[in-house]
């Protein structure tokens, strides 16, 4: 019996999705819940797996096609039960290794991986939470016990489009692929702009042109945080199995600051300004398939310990590429982080219809005056870039004042005063 493999339904927002790698090639078995096939849209790449388990007989869309939600992507000669009897007899010395795969929680990603370099999930450490297996994890186990030889020839899957059925064709017929130009010891590279790449680029130009954008500075300095981060990290991460950042204690200080200048968790929508009752914090993470933004959703109503343990795992899905739409839609306020890769001083860019950013930067000793004595403070700078046309500079200079008031003494924070 033929089985149709669908394009899933795509959000509102969503109007196609980029073919971009088949993972099978017809004739092959696939299992049930096998990935097939992953597609991109502008936000996240979906994967489209085996609907049962069978022979994909016919593949009807190419590498590189534009789909929509329902298309017909492939057929699948379902296995009859007959096969799979035979099957399961023949596979009894191999049932070990599998077995184990199966009762460990991965997701699509991770069990390709696990698959195709034929791993026992149950000999790899597990980082992720609850001790799951993240794609980083088994990335890093091949890198150790695979050897030199064999590295330099068979690139990771962070590197290259894996095996397809198009893998044949012309270059030309291959717009995800990589072109190289050599011309007298000068190498050029062509590659085309993944649709997440193309849609930050077209969102921030947007915020460029159509708003007035400005930024202002402050300082904090970071020694009470630090101070009570030492102090209480290793209760807290023994109470909640969770590290404390400092992310936790810039989301809340925001959100009491955004409470205190509603006009800067507001939007604009052609002449009309919404005012937003909730506070939903997009943190902008950076993979290596572009900026993305998963959300806090009601981040107001989370203590330090909820809202770490979702940056933890906006963190693991981002490296597995396993965020989903709901991670990402919405958001009224977005921070980023810059000094986790040593950034000093920069001035973000609204992330529309946000009318306004939060830039951390890197905490550095510096030395400052208090009571007129010259003392040595880690000193983080900040900058908040908004839109001019909603927000007035004094809301602006008094939002991140308030910022550093909470971080400085965030006995605010903990006793919500």
């Amino acid at each position: 019996m033929s089985i149709e493999v669908l394009v899933p339904n795509l959000p509102e927002s969503v109007s196609d999705a980029t073919l971009i790698t088949w993972h099978k090639q017809a004739g092959d078995f696939v299992t049930k819940n096998e990935n097939l096939v992953d597609l991109e849209t502008d936000k996240v790449v979906l994967e489209v797996t085996a609907p049962e388990s069978g022979v994909l007989s016919q593949i009807l869309k190419d590498n590189g096609a534009i789909v929509t939600g329902g298309e017909v992507l492939a057929l699948l000669e379902a296995e009859t039960a007959q096969q799979r009897s035979a099957v399961e007899k023949q596979a009894i010395p191999d049932k070990a290794p599998e077995h184990n795969d199966e009762d460990i929680p991965l997701s699509p990603s991770v069990r390709r991986l696990i698959h195709e370099n034929t791993l026992d999930a149950s000999a790899i450490k597990g980082t992720g939470k609850s001790g799951r297996l993240t794609k980083t994890d088994v990335l890093d186990h091949l890198d150790k016990h695979t050897p030199a030889t064999v590295k330099a020839q068979k690139p990771t899957a962070e590197t290259q489009n894996i095996a397809s059925p198009e893998a044949a064709k012309p270059e030309t017929e291959k717009p995800s692929e990589t072109t190289t130009i050599t011309s007298n010891l000068r190498p050029e590279q062509r590659v085309a702009m993944t649709r997440l790449r193309a849609k930050v680029a077209e969102r921030l130009l947007q915020a460029q042109q159509n708003a007035a954008m400005l930024t202002t500075f402050n300082e904090v300095n970071m020694q009470s945080v630090i101070d009570l981060r030492n102090q209480y990290k290793t209760r807290f991460e023994q109470k909640h199995a969770v590290k404390l950042g400092f992310m936790s204690f810039f989301v809340k200080a925001s959100i009491e600051a955004l409470k205190h200048f509603p006009a800067i968790n507001a939007s604009i929508d052609d002449n009309d300004i919404i005012y937003h009752g909730y506070y939903d914090l997009g943190i902008a993470v950076s993979t290596p398939r572009g900026l993305i933004v998963p959300v806090l959703h009601d981040a107001d109503q989370l203590d330090f310990a909820g809202i770490e343990k979702c940056i933890v795992d906006f963190g693991e899905k981002a490296r597995a590429g396993t965020l989903t739409y709901d991670d990402l839609k919405g958001g009224t306020f977005t921070i980023t982080n810059g000094g986790v890769f040593g950034s000093m001083l920069s001035t973000p860019i609204l992330n529309p219809p946000q009318c306004a950013i939060l830039g951390m930067h890197a905490i550095k000793e510096r030395v400052v005056v208090e009571n007129s004595q010259m003392v040595i403070r880690p000193i983080m700078y900040l900058a908040l870039s908004y839109d001019h046309r909603l927000v007035d500079g004094r809301e602006a200079v008094q939002f991140l004042v308030t910022i550093k008031e909470c971080l400085e003494a965030p006995a605010h924070l903990l006793l919500n005063i």
